[in-house]
C-alpha cells in the first residue's frame, strides 16, 4: 500500500449493542483512510467515509473536539458506536 496520506484516523469501538455482523467488538481499533475500510461492514463505512475523509487531510466540523468525533452505525438493534480519532 501506499504511504499514508494525510492523517492517521484510527477508530475505536465503544459499543456493540447486539451483534455486529462484521464481527467487531467493544474496545477493538481499526486504521481508517480513504483507501482503507478496516473491515467495516459497507453500511457503515459508507456513513462515516466522509468523516474519516475530514479528519484525515485536516479538516474539522465547527464544534466540539476537532480531532475526535463519535458515530454511529444504521442498524439501530445492533448499533455500533465508534470514535474516530485524528492522530497528529
Amino acid at each position: 500500500m501506499a504511504d499514508q496520506i494525510g492523517y492517521k484516523v484510527v477508530g475505536t469501538i465503544t459499543s456493540v449493542k447486539g451483534r455486529c455482523s462484521a464481527g467487531h467488538k467493544e474496545g477493538d481499533k481499526i486504521e481508517l483512510s480513504a483507501h482503507n475500510t478496516g473491515g467495516l461492514c459497507g453500511f457503515f463505512y459508507h456513513d462515516i467515509f466522509p468523516t474519516v475523509l475530514l479528519l484525515q487531510f485536516g479538516g474539522k466540523y465547527p464544534w466540539g473536539d476537532p480531532d475526535k468525533v463519535r458515530m454511529e452505525c444504521m442498524d439501530k438493534y445492533n448499533a455500533v458506536t465508534m470514535e474516530l480519532q485524528r492522530e497528529r
